[in-house]
């Protein structure tokens, strides 16, 4: 029963993650769009809220749950290969995740340099990662 819990617990602290991973970039395409001081500082205060509020806790929260639901039965999990894929693409994800927070701070300094096309493509990586994710743990292809 416990091992149920935690595998909710960490299906519901992935998808508040990539909530927030799917948002926070599209908040960037229209912070770099934004032409007024009022705009550019409202995008501000709803990016840091973001991603301290909901994207900070639920990425901890995910590895928390994952890492536990993993201790479970370390053995049987790290004999299938898809397991280190999916654990690769994590990592990735959490580079990801921190390469939006170092964003967030450049447009908070007012340093942002980037088009909001960037931005547009930009987001699409967190989408490339889930798919992966999900089917390497849906199917377990290897």
């Amino acid at each position: 029963m416990l091992y149920l819990w935690l595998k909710a617990l960490h299906i519901i602290a992935m998808v508040c993650w990539f909530a927030g991973l799917f948002y926070l970039p599209r908040l960037f395409v229209y912070h770099a769009m934004s032409e007024d001081d009022a705009s550019r500082e409202r995008f501000c205060v709803m990016e840091r809220k973001l991603y301290r509020g909901i994207m900070l806790p639920s990425m901890v929260a995910t590895l928390v749950f994952g890492i536990w639901l993993l201790s479970l039965n370390a053995g049987a999990y790290f004999a299938q290969g898809w397991i280190h894929a999916k654990l690769a693409l994590v990592v990735l994800l959490i580079g990801y995740h921190h390469v939006c927070g170092a964003q967030l701070k450049r447009f908070a300094r007012g340093e942002n340099r980037r088009s909001h096309v960037f931005y547009r493509w930009f987001n699409e990586a967190p989408v490339l990662l889930l798919v992966a994710i999900v089917v390497l743990v849906v199917v377990r292809p290897f």
